[in-house]
């Protein structure tokens, strides 16, 4: 099941590493048998350049007529969370879409599990913002490295705790350790002034950031993205979801 995220929408693990050679059927009980957890062909990626032909995709994009493909999927459909095409496309939490680069423009196809939740989905784009920032202030000094500085957390900076990453609060101990009640001191709500950063740090725990609900936190560490107008002296965006969303790759 596919959807096109259209010119007029606004930006608010990879399941495998290899494509798949050739292509072919699930049998309809292999749905229902014990296995049905445990995936069912290998390698098992979706056929990606099949799945763009599909939603005649590429024309959308040639003709600005969409930015995304989205597609959901049962469990082990073969989907990567995110990867990207186009011209100069980046890594994404998945690898670059062959065959692409002759289109004017850069895009992203998400692979969702339709028996997931809402939460789940922004998960996946967080990855995608991350994969994306990592690339957007790659070889930065430590000073102009504010993708570094944003996703300190207590574990890897401690007391210097900043809004952490999407697996990590500012006080978890362990990945999706977003319950945590532990006390710690964090700069998040400071991010939420960029580019007026002051270091101004409080005390915070779960209940800041929906007391383990995978979509609150997630919510919570989003709103707190880079999201004001301008350039900052380095020539980044002041506004990530430049970057995120609109794919304004840095090289």
């Amino acid at each position: 099941m596919a959807g096109c995220a259209t010119r007029s929408s606004s930006a608010s693990s990879s399941t495998a590493s290899r494509a798949r050679p050739t292509a072919f059927a699930t049998p309809t009980t292999a749905f229902c048998g014990p296995g049905a957890r445990n995936g069912f062909h290998q390698p098992d990626t979706a056929d990606y350049a099949a799945l763009l032909r599909e939603a005649d995709f590429l024309r959308k994009v040639e003709q600005n007529l969409a930015d995304e493909l989205w597609l959901f999927a049962f469990p082990y459909g073969g989907y990567y969370e995110s990867c990207m095409g186009g011209p100069g496309a980046v890594w994404c939490n998945g690898p670059v879409l062959p065959n692409t680069a002759h289109l004017p423009r850069r895009f992203v196809v998400m692979g969702f599990n339709y028996e997931r939740g809402v939460g789940e989905m922004l998960e996946d784009l967080g990855h995608r913002a991350e994969s994306i920032l990592e690339h957007v202030f790659e070889g930065a000094a430590p000073a102009d490295h504010l993708w570094h500085q944003f996703i300190q957390h207590d574990k890897t900076h401690p007391g210097r705790a900043a809004c952490g990453n999407v697996h990590f609060a500012p006080n978890s101990d362990t990945d999706y350790d977003w319950g945590n009640r532990r006390k710690v001191m964090s700069s998040a709500d400071d991010w939420l002034k960029y580019p007026a950063l002051t270091g101004a740090a409080r005390v915070m725990t779960c209940a800041d950031w929906g007391n383990g609900d995978i979509r609150e936190h997630h919510r919570w560490w989003m709103r707190r993205f880079a999201h004001a107008d301008g350039v900052n002296g380095r020539g980044y965006a002041n506004n990530w979801w430049r970057y995120v969303a609109g794919l304004e790759i840095r090289w």
